[in-house]
């Protein structure tokens, strides 16, 4: 088991950890990290990983069996020991693109209030593809109601509720595609906005900015026709 450090705290680029296994694909397991392990269409955290008598660029960290996280160096090259103390570092910059990006999709589902079929997370983009027989008549309105949201600078917190409590209130999960991550008694809310200002509520295990004005002015691009029912919206951070 790996304790995730980046659900508790996005904004922690380093941490010290310790080795406690190999995968047989060449990746490294950790106690801790604050790596983002690919899921839920984010890309895992790329970085560096040092230790006495060596240091490995990381390209991504996956999930592995028991819970685990593994840090999968960009190189075949020798692994630390298991046992050995390891400093992790992130690349600051990809993740806090990341958690702006994931952040506004989530208030792209506000402002086209219908059930999500997939999404992908990028440095400079994103997407959420909709069951939309129709695209959208006006995406300048929409890119204008989008940024209103971003600009009133609301706040990105998060609460965590029972699997049967997820279970009971069904409403809570905007996603068709994907399920939130369940099966450990228990799962992660986030809530942007408070009270009488807020506007979305749903699981989501990904990272996200404090405060919503943290993303920035986002474009909406191309409308893209994905099947009858399927429209796919392309955001870019401007």
């Amino acid at each position: 088991m790996t304790e995730p450090l980046f659900r508790s705290d996005a904004y922690l680029r380093e941490t010290t950890g310790r080795v406690t296994g190999h995968t047989p694909e060449g990746g490294i397991v950790v106690d801790r990290t604050v790596f983002y392990a690919t899921g839920g269409g984010q890309p895992g955290d790329c970085g560096l990983v040092e230790w006495d008598g060596g240091r490995l660029t990381i390209a991504t960290a996956v999930k592995v069996e028991g819970g685990g996280i593994a840090l999968v160096p960009a190189e075949p090259l020798a692994l630390p020991p298991v046992g050995a103390p390891l400093m992790q570092r992130i690349d600051w910059d990809r993740r806090h693109r990341h958690m702006r990006v994931h952040t506004a999709l989530h208030l792209l589902s506000v402002v086209i209030p219908l059930p999500v079929t997939g999404g992908q997370i990028g440095a400079e983009r994103g997407r959420l593809d909709f069951a939309m027989p129709e695209p959208p008549v006006d995406v300048a309105a929409l890119e204008t109601a989008l940024n209103a949201l971003i600009g009133r600078d609301l706040a990105v917190t998060d609460d965590w509720i029972t699997d049967a409590e997820l279970q009971a209130n069904p409403g809570l999960v905007k996603t068709l595609s994907v399920m939130p991550p369940m099966g450990q008694g228990r799962v992660r809310l986030v809530r942007i906005g408070a009270g009488a200002d807020q506007v979305d509520l749903q699981p989501c295990g990904g990272t996200h900015v404090s405060r919503t004005a943290e993303i920035g002015r986002v474009e909406i691009g191309k409308i893209e026709n994905k099947g009858r029912q399927n429209r796919r919206v392309n955001i870019t951070l401007a």
